[in-house]
């Protein structure tokens, strides 16, 4: 197919997102707090509310930020990703012109900024790909309804299609068991040495609020385990030490458990090495690089746990960008296939090959599909 016949295709990938210095770390608390996809209550509270907690929380966050330079890698590690893809994608000779673009939630580039992009580069039709493996409302259901809003502020109306999530594809599961059976074979040799038992594995998962998962019917928990599972089965070792757990809780609320800081305590009343994977993350930054990498590694220190090995998180790893692309490929037969999604109903139609327990997962504000 010549060139001047190559449809124009556009990957948006979604991600978080993260300050880009020092003075956006207070904006961008901001932002993530006023999302009623993290707290559900109607403005003018949210909005007060965000107001207090990004003000509090800023200065304890800017701290965290010192540590990695004073701001997220964020930004630059998806941008590696988005190259990596789009060669892979554009190596393919199928009919279509890729271009990757990058739409971040709390922080630029936003939505706004990114939807008039796509437009103005004419993309005939538009695969959105969530960098969550695991969906949850407040992860890439958030970011598909924010994609929603900046298409009609900006009136982009190409057909698309939404990867919902990815838990168990090939691509992510090799990656990870590779480099997690990597790590694990480091810390063993240490077990050895010291004379213990074999080390444990922790997938550490950020958590929510156990009424995101009872309420709301979000199926991140039961995909993390999924992926977990997984990434187990495909690492083939005999007798296994393994558990799920969930980082990074704030405020009041029950969260779902156990929690990491549990499972280090744990491990150290054990005499128990433990080798612990961020699963629900494709990327490095705060909660990685910091939280796991000093604030847990501290905690695992004052609780004796004899070894504590962090697994680096896919990235740009080729079988993950591989994977990648196989979910594309499967967006893509869905777009071909069912029809684009609709633009005014953001939990329908989305390409799930989860049972479409994504579909049914009621975002804050939004009916459920089929309502």
């Amino acid at each position: 197919m010549s060139e001047t016949t190559r449809k124009k295709r556009a990957i948006v990938l979604f991600n978080l997102g993260g300050p880009d210095s020092p003075a956006a770390v207070e904006p961008f608390l901001f932002n993530l707090f006023n999302d009623p996809a993290i707290i559900s209550l109607p403005n003018p509270f949210r909005f007060l509310l965000a107001k207090l907690i990004s003000r509090r929380r800023a200065p304890i966050a800017r701290e965290i930020y010192d540590h990695i330079g004073g701001k997220s890698p964020l930004l630059e590690l998806t941008q590696e990703q988005a190259d990596a893809l789009q060669t892979a994608l554009n190596g393919e000779d199928d009919g279509y012109e890729n271009r990757c673009f990058i739409a971040m939630r709390y922080w630029k580039p936003f939505a706004d900024d990114t939807a008039a992009a796509v437009k103005a580069w004419g993309a005939d039709e538009q695969i959105l790909l969530p960098l969550y493996p695991q969906f949850s409302t407040t992860t890439s259901g958030s970011s598909v309804k924010d994609w929603k809003r900046a298409c009609a502020k900006v009136g982009l109306t190409s057909p698309i299609k939404t990867a919902c999530c990815y838990p168990t594809n090939p691509g992510f599961i090799e990656a990870s068991a590779e480099m997690i059976k990597a790590g694990y074979e480091r810390a063993l040799v240490k077990a050895t040495e010291l004379g213990i038992d074999k080390p444990r594995i922790l997938f550490s998962a950020h958590g929510v609020p156990k009424a995101v998962i009872t309420k709301r019917g979000d199926p991140y928990q039961s995909q993390i385990e999924k992926t977990s599972a997984t990434v187990v089965e495909k690492m083939a070792i005999e007798g296994l030490d393994w558990n799920v757990c969930y980082q990074s809780r704030v405020g009041p609320m029950e969260w779902i458990g156990p929690s990491t800081e549990d499972e280090i305590e744990r491990a150290g009343k054990e005499n128990k090495g433990i080798v612990v994977v961020p699963i629900a993350f494709v990327t490095e930054h705060s909660e990685t690089l910091v939280e796991l990498d000093i604030e847990y590694g501290e905690l695992a220190h004052e609780k004796h746990v004899p070894i504590y090995e962090r697994v680096r998180t896919v990235c740009s790893h080729p079988k993950f960008i591989a994977g990648l692309v196989s979910v594309v490929k499967q967006t893509q037969d869905e777009l071909d296939e069912k029809g684009p999604d609709d633009y005014t109903v953001e939990t329908r139609g989305w390409w799930c090959p989860d049972e479409h327990s994504c579909a049914v997962a009621k975002q804050p504000s939004l009916k459920p599909a089929g309502a």
